[in-house]
């Protein structure tokens, strides 16, 4: 009976150092290649703000030639979960985080409200991730249109 109690346990801390070296190497992964940054997102926005802090999703966004790609943290799967094309972004308003988003997000964030084709969303980055994020939009090719608030 021990000898089972003993092999149940190690099977399940086997599973989860495996786990947690699977999640860490997925990190790895989608930074490797650079230009990376933490970002936290909100999709598909109603009209009236909501700064309850709901709805906020941590992630990592990855420059990738003329599109973001954005990754949730807490995930396994190797490809991005929304792609955002930069001709395709409008920046709307800029802000600082209020009520109960200030626990919801990085103690350092700037929430920047954006439409991407229609849909309103919200990115939460720091300051300097911020500034590179609007310099990479307002470096886009002649002839796409930009808009940055």
């Amino acid at each position: 009976m021990f000898l089972a109690v003993l092999v149940s346990v190690l099977a399940v801390v086997t599973l989860v150092g495996i786990g947690l070296f699977v999640f860490g190497l997925r990190r790895r992964l989608i930074q490797r290649s650079g230009g990376t940054f933490d970002c936290s997102l909100r999709w598909n926005l109603p009209e009236e703000p909501d700064v309850s802090g709901k709805g906020w999703v941590y992630g990592v966004a990855r420059y990738s030639g003329d599109r973001i790609m954005w990754f949730r943290v807490f995930s396994y799967a190797p490809r991005p979960r929304r792609v955002l094309e930069r001709s395709a972004i409008e920046v709307i308003a800029r802000r600082t985080p209020e009520g109960e988003e200030e626990l919801a997000l990085l103690s350092d964030a700037v929430v920047l409200g954006c439409l991407h084709r229609g849909t309103r969303l919200e990115l939460a980055m720091s300051e300097d991730a911020l500034t590179g994020f609007l310099a990479w939009l307002e470096a886009a090719p002649p002839g796409q249109r930009v808009n940055v608030a």
